[in-house]
């Protein structure tokens, strides 16, 4: 049942922002004003210059009808970025939509350490094979083939929904990306092809545990995306099993991990028996977030 709002006396964008947000914070947002905000420029096309220097500016009908339907949306806690229909990530703006991972900014630092990796252990101007598992958005491969235009990536997703908005985003930026459709690295390991770097962002969230997510990742967000079996570990294994046939002579593997999962990663990659140093790198808030593996 919607609690309808009443934009009635609602004259002002100020106005339309205490409405807004005082809706948001009795539904329990826990950032209302700043969600509020979003979603008035989101209505509005302004970017937060604008905004801020519009406060007092009349505002229309229909742009408070469009303000009405993004509340409704949001108290039954759809998350912004689908209503939205997009996210920022590595300063790019990528097309997201429900049946897609969101990416998160924790996942930067993967990429980031790709790149910095890869500078280690090959000259700058070497064109290297590199497979993304599990492409989501495809933030992390397009990513890739943008930064580093001479590398040929590959990207692997099981669910359709997540090749096609993922396949629009590289038309979109301009990424010269290879999509296979597939169960983890099956498609390459059928195609007997060996990369130089693997990297992926797996489903690592314990079973037992995606019931207890926050309603706007739990009812919102892929399960298929987020499920990593009893112990969130089972992509891993089956990753790092197929490392001896997968990776070439000279190789960077690169995960990101879930909470306390990082040192049982960092184990599995070892018992590969192809990996030669294996680092973990924290992300912002000190959590060990991702697992780097190099084979000299």
């Amino acid at each position: 049942m919607h609690t309808q709002l009443d934009w009635s006396d609602v004259t002002t964008i100020r106005e339309a922002l205490t409405r807004a947000s005082s809706f948001l914070r009795e539904k329990g947002a826990k950032d209302p004003v700043f969600e509020a905000e979003l979603m008035i420029r989101h209505c509005l096309g302004w970017d937060r210059t604008k905004y801020l220097i519009s406060m007092m500016e009349p505002i229309a009908k229909e742009t408070l009808a469009q303000l009405d339907e993004l509340c409704q949306r949001r108290s039954a806690n759809e998350p912004l970025q689908y209503m939205f229909g997009e996210q920022e990530f590595y300063g790019r703006s990528f097309a997201v939509r429900p049946g897609v991972l969101i990416p998160r900014p924790e996942t930067e630092i993967l990429v980031e350490q790709v790149l910095a990796a890869a500078a280690t252990v090959w000259s700058e101007q070497e064109g290297l094979t590199v497979a993304d598992i599990g492409t989501g958005s495809g933030a992390i491969c397009i990513t890739l083939a943008l930064e580093k235009p001479d590398w040929q990536v590959t990207t692997v997703d099981l669910s359709p929904d997540a090749t096609a908005v993922a396949t629009e985003n590289a038309e979109r930026l301009g990424a010269a990306v290879r999509f296979l459709q597939g169960d983890l690295v099956q498609p390459l390991l059928a195609a007997g092809e060996k990369v130089d770097i693997l990297v992926s962002n797996p489903p690592y969230i314990p079973s037992r545990d995606v019931d207890e997510l926050d309603e706007e990742v739990r009812l919102h967000e892929p399960r298929l995306a987020l499920d990593g079996g009893d112990d969130g570990l089972d992509c891993y294994r089956r990753l790092c099993e197929a490392l001896p046939e997968l990776l070439k002579d000279k190789a960077v593997v690169a995960f990101e991990v879930g909470i306390y999962q990082a040192k049982d990663v960092a184990a599995l990659m070892r018992e590969s028996g192809v990996i030669d140093e294996v680092r973990i790198v924290p992300d912002l808030a000190g959590i060990e977030r991702v697992v780097i593996g190099v084979r000299r």
